[in-house]
């Protein structure tokens, strides 16, 4: 789909969302989160391009692949924190979101120290 698409479904969405908030607002809460996961959805069939376009980029540099499946697993953190996160907010749910926030961040940094300490590593073979 294109960003025109993705762009009308979500204004159409968010407007029937508000919509039915006047009269029963978990419908508005249902809608939002349904076009939410289309919309997520046509996101993950676009980071698929990505993934594509990384891994020909490694097979001509010489790069460990443990490095881009970590960078890999950091993106598919964001997003799933962001649109949990998000979706959370929506139905008036901070806290919970701001967990979530929380989690993520520091799955990330988990997910980041190995690269950290092989980064170190190696500007200390450089340096000795």
């Amino acid at each position: 789909m294109s960003m025109i698409q993705i762009g009308i479904i979500g204004v159409i969405g968010a407007l029937l969302s508000i919509q039915f908030k006047g009269g029963k607002s978990e419908y508005g809460i249902y809608i939002s989160v349904a076009i939410s996961i289309f919309i997520f959805a046509c996101i993950v069939d676009r980071l698929g391009l990505f993934v594509k376009a990384v891994s020909q980029v490694s097979q001509y540099i010489k790069i460990d692949t443990s490095y881009i499946a970590t960078m890999l697993k950091m993106i598919g953190i964001t997003y799933i924190a962001e649109f949990s996160s998000s979706v959370c907010k929506d139905a008036g749910y901070q806290t919970i979101a701001m967990q979530i926030e929380i989690f993520s961040k520091l799955t990330i940094l988990a997910l980041g120290l190995p690269v950290l300490l092989a980064l170190l590593e190696t500007i200390q073979e450089f340096l000795s």
